[in-house]
């Protein structure tokens, strides 16, 4: 997924991240010198190199235990970009399968919706020491850098994180991103995929606290791992294995929810007894 301002049309975005781009082709769709928007582009999370008289995303040669993902998470006091904001925000780097860096931190609000703090455990006054959204949003974009961004269903962490930096008066972001839920529907057997299903499926963090933001990041990062564990297909680069990602066929889902049997059976004993 790249952001809908990204200059370039849906069929070059793919050509970059396959079998390349001409120079013509690319530069008819940009108004600044190719060397000024690869520039941009670097600022904004994707490097775009040239191979064999051809340009590439560099993931697409990038092999993954030289890539680094970062793994994001962000609780916020609403859907809506327009009228709510980012509450908490944390973040892992992994390189190699093995976190090199993190970023977590509470934002600045005057307002949280009690259902939002039902859910969160998280309240207004929790933030009053905390910075505001401007000086959180300028350093988790310094912390990601060109990273592949990674959140579980990412399309609305990546989205609403790239709408608040514009909010702030930054670019928005061009990072290439994963979906973990994508990623776990083709690597996992599980009834449902939802995070905290999955971890109470598979184990993944001993301590889990939903809805709070590093918590949710650490689940993600035992999820991603179990996922390239169990994944059979040969993936070279990243490239690689955003495509399967979002292309390889869903493994088949059981038919009926095995923790429910389980408390059936648990029941059906405690009936004999």
């Amino acid at each position: 997924m790249l952001n809908k301002n990204f200059p370039l049309d849906a069929k070059s975005v793919s050509r970059l991240a396959t079998r390349g781009l001409p120079l013509e082709v690319l530069k008819s769709q940009i108004d600044e010198s190719l060397d000024m928007f690869i520039e941009l582009s670097r600022a904004q999370g994707v490097n775009i190199i040239r191979k064999r008289g051809y340009y590439y995303f560099d993931t697409k040669y990038m092999p993954l235990e030289d890539a680094e993902f970062c793994i994001v998470d962000i609780e916020t006091n609403g859907s809506k970009i327009e009228k709510h904001q980012i509450i908490e925000i944390a973040a892992v780097k992994v390189k190699n399968g093995k976190i090199i860096d993190k970023f977590e931190s509470l934002v600045f609000t005057k307002v949280i919706n009690p259902i939002i703090s039902e859910i969160t455990g998280i309240f207004a006054e929790d933030t009053i020491d905390a910075p505001d959204l401007k000086t959180v949003m300028q350093e988790f974009k310094l912390f990601l850098g060109d990273a592949i961004f990674i959140a579980h269903d990412v399309k609305f962490d990546y989205t609403f994180i790239s709408q608040s930096l514009e909010k702030i008066g930054l670019e928005s972001l061009y990072n290439r991103s994963l979906c973990s839920l994508a990623l776990a529907q083709r690597t996992i057997v599980s009834y449902r995929y939802a995070l905290s299903y999955l971890n109470d499926t598979f184990h993944l963090n001993p301590n889990p606290m939903h809805h709070r933001a590093m918590s949710d990041v650490m689940t993600t990062y035992a999820l991603f791992l179990l996922s390239i564990e169990n994944c059979n297909e040969s993936l070279n680069n990243v490239e690689d294995l955003i495509k399967f990602s979002k292309s390889a066929p869903r493994l088949k889902r059981p038919k009926f929810d095995p923790f429910l049997e389980n408390q059936e059976e648990k029941k059906k004993e405690e009936e004999k007894k």
